[in-house]
């Protein structure tokens, strides 16, 4: 496993790259106040009216999981005048199974590792919305690092699936089975998984389009919060553990 330390490194001649910082049009951040969480409901519900107008008419307001333990609203804020441009909820299975372990058992390889699924993703339909994306899941991944877990999760409908297939997910059932979501209005959604420690190493060897703006670009506009629960913290322990044990 490499360590999250030497993340700094060119994908082609492996030598230390110096990070670069970018600002972006928006920025992200949790959604802490109520009306934080009305903005990002606000995307939600038009993101997904776009493609399920049925479902997307459960989603005019925050959500229950939205207030719970173990979960973060990511809400993507444009400079100019403060409107969302896109948002995504963030449960760990620090204290609760994940939501999509409602519709399905999950393989032994999952059992007993650390977990975030990625929910409800909207962004606007304009020309910022593949770059508020694409910050959203370097958000999601930041987060995971700090978080100390192991495994990103999500689900993804058809075509929508692909998108993640470019990000190196990987299939959690055979063949992407297909899974009807019960938290997705019973939908048929691909189950994904991406391994937080083995990012790195993957990408590089993939030499990712992505890699420079993700492991080489510091974006001060990207917000997070620190994990305090005490499981994290022993979690993230043992990873600065095994860090230091790799570059012994």
């Amino acid at each position: 496993m490499e360590s999250i330390e030497r993340q700094d490194m060119d994908t082609t001649t492996r030598n230390p790259s110096p990070l670069r910082e970018e600002l972006l049009p928006f920025v992200i951040r949790p959604a802490v106040a109520e009306e934080d969480l009305r903005k990002a409901a606000d995307i939600r519900h038009r993101a997904y009216a776009r493609h399920v107008p049925e479902f997307a008419a459960s989603l005019l307001e925050p959500e229950p999981e939205d207030y719970g333990d173990g979960s973060l609203v990511l809400l993507a804020e444009a400079k100019l005048d403060g409107s969302p441009v896109g948002t995504m909820r963030i449960q760990t299975n620090s204290g609760n199974p994940l939501k999509l372990e409602q519709s399905l058992r999950l393989p032994g390889w999952l059992a007993g590792t650390s977990l975030a699924e990625a929910t409800r993703l909207g962004v606007e339909q304009n020309a910022i919305g593949r770059i508020v994306r694409i910050a959203l899941y370097k958000a999601y991944f930041l987060y995971c690092i700090e978080a100390a877990i192991e495994w990103m999760v999500i689900t993804a409908r058809k075509p929508a699936d692909r998108l993640y297939e470019a990000l190196l997910f990987q299939d959690v059932l055979p063949g992407g089975t297909l899974v009807p979501m019960h938290h997705v209005g019973n939908m048929p959604h691909r189950v994904m998984a991406f391994s937080v420690p083995d990012a790195h190493s993957n990408w590089v060897a993939a030499q990712h389009p992505l890699y420079a703006y993700v492991f080489q670009t510091v974006h001060p506009d990207i917000r997070l919060p620190e994990p305090v629960s005490p499981s994290f913290a022993a979690r993230r322990a043992a990873q600065e553990q095994r860090s230091v044990e790799y570059l012994m």
